[in-house]
């Protein structure tokens, strides 16, 4: 499958390494592709920089975003404490689905850490990767993608339509007090139930 990864971060990192271990045809993309190649600190993360990690990663390509859409998690940290920029009667997701309506969104694997999205079976137990969206081809198609990066499908928790991402982007503000809490990223999502 040919897949536009937005960003170059460590999440699209991630993403771009355990679904090019899939067999996917992958593109990566940038708001300034010569701004991205000409890096040579280390991230905010501790990564090391775009170039070297792209040189070490061939067969992806990378693009302006001006040729791809952004899709970005709605964090806003201008208060100094992290909080999102949607109303809980909104989210990303359904801005982005109101923007380009003819685009089938679907919410996935926002609500863990980049290692645990491509590498699911490092975490014990029936952890879970929530899915929201109005379109049930394109959730059949994020269902195969999650398979190709080791998510097995009782793991998968489809919560239905898009208006159930509001609660996944707002799940990030517990994550990062999860963080803050546990010292460590490694961590998912669980369910109990009768």
């Amino acid at each position: 499958m040919r897949i536009a990864i937005l960003g170059t971060g460590m999440v699209g990192r991630a993403l771009a390494e355990g679904l090019v271990a899939g067999g996917h045809d992958l593109v990566m993309g940038t708001r300034d592709p010569d701004d991205t190649m000409a890096r040579t600190e280390p991230d905010r993360m501790g990564n090391p920089p775009f170039p070297q990690w792209y040189r070490e990663h061939t067969g992806i390509g990378l693009l302006p975003l001006a040729e791809l859409v952004d899709v970005a998690n709605p964090l806003e940290f201008s208060t100094g404490r992290l909080a999102l920029f949607t109303p809980s009667t909104d989210s990303l997701a359904e801005r982005i689905q109101r923007t380009f309506p003819d685009a089938r969104v679907v919410k996935a694997l926002n609500t863990m850490n980049a290692s645990v999205m491509i590498s699911p079976s490092d975490l014990p137990g029936d952890h879970l990767v929530p899915i929201a969206g109005d379109d049930e081809e394109a959730k059949a198609t994020v269902r195969s993608l999650l398979a190709d990066l080791g998510w097995r499908e009782e793991q998968v928790l489809d919560l239905g339509a898009l208006t159930a991402a509001r609660g996944m982007e707002a799940w990030l503000l517990l994550w990062i007090d999860l963080l803050q809490t546990l010292g460590t990223p490694q961590f998912n999502l669980s369910l109990s139930r009768r």
